[in-house]
């Protein structure tokens, strides 16, 4: 095979152009911007230069679409050996675990567990409460307490009375009444669509009222907005993060609740789908790369480490995972349902989308700095990523903190008007499963800092770009200026 001898790089202008090149183009960047499609940095030959046969392109300008650092095919292969047998198990438990559907059940009428309708309020009218009370008598209570308020009011005031149209179901047309008493806090309003209960085993006359409202418009136009403001800021990601988040609704959908509903194990129910979940939202939203891979790897650290230390404190703090009407109704449906387990697997579910955040942006930071000034090495890189990390930890556990705080405010005030102690509060086994879910998924956010910088820094530090061009060209190359003269292998 004929050898060509090496010819050393163009000279550069300070500003990193070509001498010579009046078009001021930097060969080493592409245009798009975007680091899924950028050109290799430096031309090995100047334009018009003879090139080998068979090596078109293996010294003029490449084109490589891929992650923004370059990772050796020896790298690819141990990443690959160690996420593809994951990979193939979280297939195979999907496979045998998977539950063909809720298992059924006879419906109670309690709460959420409730034959329900859509209805329509066609007519409300004002009528007195005395004339509608079921006894006609006006209460003698004290009207100092809640209880009294409430009963004087029902007396003494104006009640509504309304009229409710079906609008689905066997008994589609049919009306009803149902008086509204004034101090309730849901008032109904003529033209206004509800919910209704049936219970078929009741009177005819009472077999059905109102439960909530019909809100799937207001919520409906919500998500529109929502969807069009990711399509219209993140464009291609955007839609494809919206792809991911259908695909994650169908895997919690139809196989993680009706898996624990089937009497699977919960944690096991929740590793299987939580990893399914990240595998298609990381790979879908970010590529197929190494980059993307580094993300995964951190991501599944974080989640081990959530899963022992949420299995050992739920454990040693006797967390019973019922302690509410909704769970008490869950454990009393499927009494082989364990509750501990749930509240672990929601600890852990609950935790893989701050994750996911997390990691991908530390990976990000990491490659970008590797980017920005390749001769840094892992130790360097390491340190640089970490302190961005830093400002990372500080916001997300906060942001987390706050989040269970919001969603158990009504809860706090409750123990506030008791005037009970911090202590007692803490005690208690609902803010207590609270606390622990909140301190556990913190505890594994601040650990994948750390754990995902120290993978991004060692595996784009790894190589060392260049190594490969040295040997096609049988001489040893001076290391270029910023990265340039060198080959990237993705």
């Amino acid at each position: 095979m004929e050898q060509y001898p090496y010819q050393p790089p163009e000279p550069r202008r300070r500003d990193g152009s070509a001498a010579g090149d009046g078009s001021g183009h930097d060969p080493g960047r592409g245009s798009g911007g975007d680091d899924d499609h950028r050109h290799d940095r430096g031309h090995a030959h100047g334009h018009g230069q003879p090139q080998a046969p068979g090596h078109a392109h293996g010294h003029g300008h490449s084109h490589s679409h891929g992650p923004a650092a370059p990772v050796s095919r020896h790298l690819r292969k141990v990443i690959a050996a160690i996420l593809i047998p994951f990979t193939a198990a979280v297939v195979v438990g999907l496979v045998v675990l998977w539950p063909g559907g809720a298992p059924p059940h006879k419906r109670t009428g309690v709460g959420f567990d409730q034959q329900t309708q859509q209805a329509t309020v066609t007519q409300v009218v004002e009528v007195s409460c005395k004339s509608v009370n079921a006894s006609g008598e006006t209460p003698t209570g004290d009207t100092s307490t809640a209880e009294g308020n409430s009963a004087q009011q029902e007396a003494n005031g104006s009640c509504h009375k309304a009229t409710i149209r079906i609008d689905t179901g066997k008994d589609k047309g049919r009306t009803f009444t149902e008086i509204v008493q004034p101090d309730q806090p849901r008032q109904l309003h003529q033209g206004e669509s509800v919910v209704v209960a049936y219970e078929p085993s009741a009177p005819k006359d009472l077999q059905y009222s109102v439960t909530d409202v019909n809100r799937r418009f207001p919520m409906g136009l919500l998500a529109g907005i929502f969807a069009l403001a990711v399509v219209v800021v993140g464009r291609l990601r955007g839609v494809m993060a919206l792809v991911a988040l259908a695909i994650s609704f169908m895997v919690l959908n139809f196989f993680i609740l009706p898996a624990i509903l089937q009497g699977s194990n919960p944690l096991l129910v929740a590793v299987i789908g939580s990893s399914t979940i990240m595998l298609i939202a990381l790979y879908m939203c970010h590529g197929l790369s190494a980059r993307t891979s580094v993300a995964v790897l951190g991501t599944l650290a974080s989640l081990a480490l959530i899963g022992i230390l949420g299995s050992q404190f739920i454990d040693w703090a006797a967390l019973t995972g019922n302690t509410d009407d909704q769970t008490g109704l869950i454990h009393g449906l499927y009494p082989k349902i364990d509750m501990s387990g749930l509240l672990l697997a929601g600890v852990i579910i609950g935790s893989l989308g701050v994750l996911d955040d997390v990691t991908v942006t530390q990976t990000s930071a990491v490659w970008e700095l590797h980017e920005a000034n390749p001769s840094l090495g892992w130790r360097a890189l390491y340190r640089a990523g970490i302190r961005i990390g830093r400002d990372h930890i500080a916001s997300v556990v906060n942001t987390l903190v706050l989040a269970y705080a919001g969603a158990a405010l009504p809860l706090l005030l409750l123990f506030s008007i008791a005037q009970s102690s911090v202590g007692t509060v803490a005690n208690s086994e609902l803010v207590a499963e609270e606390i622990v879910r909140t301190l556990v998924g913190s505890i594994g956010l601040v650990a994948s800092v750390p754990v995902t910088t120290a993978l991004a820094a060692l595996v784009v530090s790894a190589d060392r770009p260049g190594r490969d061009a040295l040997a096609d060209n049988g001489a040893k190359l001076a290391p270029a200026r910023g990265g340039r003269g060198r080959r990237r292998k993705r």
